[in-house]
């Protein structure tokens, strides 16, 4: 199945296979799905994953897909990318990377570069079930728009980086979710859809590979090395997502 879609400005076509579809996806909307009747409450479900995966494009298609299949719950997609901190705060704090001390905003989209407190705050009042907003972030602005989307829905799915980060105060967000899932991949795969990704929003090969090096690859390897155990694990590579837990 091609589906299409844009994230960030960039237009993709991703094409998912029946098997990923009819194997994988369509049993975690069903296991989701019988988790919330089971309970008879808000469902809040994780999906963590290093940078360039396909989170977000994977994330939508379930959305789409939770839609068009009777007998699924209709699935609310966020992510945690709306809890970036304010450009001002990444341009006048420092964070320290090689032994060096520089600006935040040079290692845009690492840990220390989003409001842990904030959208430990807000996953805590989604997973009680209340209706409230949630922060979506906007690259035109490089800053978070408050409230773009109302959370009402009950099966919730929230995709982000660190979700699933064992670190000290991260670890206590997996305390919320009711289902998890994690994306592994190999770190020259994701460097090469990294690379790939910055070249279509207009950079050239060279520079782009340079961010992705000093940038990009740093929190890849966070994610691979430092998140916790999932309820379900997907590996991603050229053929798509094979289960391993």
């Amino acid at each position: 199945m091609i589906f299409e879609m844009e994230i960030n400005g960039i237009k993709s076509r991703v094409r998912f296979s029946e098997e990923n579809i009819s194997g994988l996806f369509l049993p975690l909307l069903g296991c989701l799905t019988r988790l919330r009747e089971q309970k008879g409450r808000r469902i809040l479900a994780f999906l963590a994953a290093p940078p360039g995966a396909g989170k977000s494009t994977l994330l939508s298609f379930l959305k789409e897909l939770s839609e068009q299949t009777e007998g699924c719950a209709p699935l609310t997609a966020i992510g945690m990318d709306g809890f970036h901190r304010y450009q001002d705060y990444l341009l006048t704090h420092t964070t320290i990377r090689g032994g060096e001390e520089i600006p935040m905003v040079k290692v845009k989209g690492a840990p220390e570069t989003f409001d842990l407190e904030r959208l430990t705050e807000r996953v805590r009042r989604v997973a009680a079930g209340e209706e409230c907003g949630w922060p979506e972030y906007d690259r035109l602005l490089h800053n978070p728009r408050e409230d773009a989307v109302r959370i009402t829905g009950d099966l919730i799915l929230l995709e982000g980086n660190y979700l699933l980060l064992n670190r000290p105060g991260w670890k206590k967000l997996r305390a919320y979710a009711d289902y998890t899932i994690r994306l592994e991949a190999d770190e020259a795969f994701l460097r090469q859809r990294l690379i790939d990704r910055r070249i279509r929003t207009g950079v050239d090969a060279e520079e782009a590979a340079r961010f992705v090096d000093y940038s990009d690859m740093a929190n890849v390897r966070i994610c691979l090395r430092e998140s916790a155990a999932a309820d379900r694990v997907w590996r991603v590579d050229t053929d798509g997502f094979t289960d391993v837990v």
